[in-house]
């Protein structure tokens, strides 16, 4: 007998149609869960006859998860890897994301409200989020975990890539080839990610005596680089080395390096990147960067903010990754 396809069809119906408990239905459509071959075989088939497909919203009130996490990420320096690994990552976990994006991180306040409408389970943030918003997610029992963004104060989950050990692999390889004047193109003022960099950057740069430094402020994309390596030039020639907060801001500077100012990357001046971008390869850049290991970064944030959706008494912790050096074409390195 064929179902009246004016009625919604429901697990009971599947299950009556299968002859199996309302329970082996929601257990064929949860991720993870153990169902016999033969029994779900009944069940797929019952599904297909009638056409039924699974309410999220209604299985949500019975087993008290929604199986959303919410992700934040930056406009500034938007890291479209980043953001489909982590969908990936979480799809294969039977979990969606609801992505929630900010111009500038300092606006957090308005997308965590809007957060606050949905019931997620828990949240992944690629943005620094202030103290009085961690204590917000955790009083609501909403596990956390940071990628790249957290201060050293705050006690929470956090992923990050080694930005200290990755500058100072730059700073001693331009040193090595000959660089004693350097630039400096910082990201946004309000990223926890580029001032961490340049920090670094600028630590180590002193500790091997190099005092003649020159800044310039980016915002993550192209063109503020092309521009900011145009205001490095205002002081005279080109330092002997530019530092770059990230590879978009770094490619940004070899175009305005060669074709706004007629130099020649790398004999005229040396180009370095942070992160690892697509584009970082084309053979026109073939940019001298450190790469950071997406994929595997993302894959600790998932694992570890599961265990915490499944276990909220689980401890805090922070899980740091080494970055790649990618040799390439941009800079002259010793």
């Amino acid at each position: 007998m064929e179902s009246d396809r004016s009625k919604a069809v429901t697990s009971y119906d599947v299950a009556k149609r299968a002859g199996v408990s309302q329970s082996a239905v929601s257990r064929c459509f949860t991720p993870g869960a153990s169902v016999a071959k033969t029994t779900r075989a009944k069940i797929m088939k019952a599904v297909e006859d009638l056409g039924y497909r699974p309410n999220a919203i209604a299985r949500s009130l019975i087993t008290q998860r929604s199986n959303m996490v919410a992700v934040i990420v930056a406009n500034m320096g938007f890291n479209p890897e980043l953001t489909a690994q982590l969908s990936r990552s979480f799809a294969a976990r039977g979990l969606h994301i609801l992505l929630f994006t900010l111009d500038h991180e300092v606006e957090a306040d308005d997308v965590v409200d809007q957060i606050w409408q949905y019931r997620v389970d828990g949240l992944v943030a690629a943005v620094r989020l202030p103290r009085r918003l961690v204590d917000a997610f955790a009083k609501r029992r909403v596990p956390t975990v940071f990628v790249n963004r957290l201060d050293d104060d705050v006690r929470a989950n956090t992923v990050c890539c080694d930005q200290a050990s990755g500058e100072r692999m730059l700073v001693d390889k331009l040193i090595r080839g000959g660089a004693r004047t350097f630039g400096v193109i910082r990201g946004p003022l309000d990223s926890a990610v580029s001032v961490r960099r340049v920090e670094n950057a600028v630590a180590e740069l002193r500790a091997q005596s190099i005092t003649d430094l020159r800044f310039a402020d980016g915002a993550f994309d192209h063109e503020s680089g092309r521009r900011a390596f145009s205001l490095l030039m205002d002081g005279g020639g080109p330092p002997d080395a530019v530092i770059c907060a990230n590879d978009m801001m770094a490619l940004g500077a070899m175009d305005a390096a060669r074709h706004d100012h007629a130099l020649s990357v790398p004999k005229d001046v040396s180009i370095v990147g942070f992160d690892g971008a697509p584009q970082s390869r084309w053979p026109s850049y073939d940019l001298v960067t450190v790469r950071q290991p997406t994929r595997e970064m993302v894959e600790a944030a998932a694992d570890m903010l599961l265990a915490r959706i499944d276990d909220p008494t689980l401890a805090n912790e922070k899980r740091l990754f080494s970055g790649e050096l990618v040799l390439g074409t941009s800079a002259r390195l010793g």
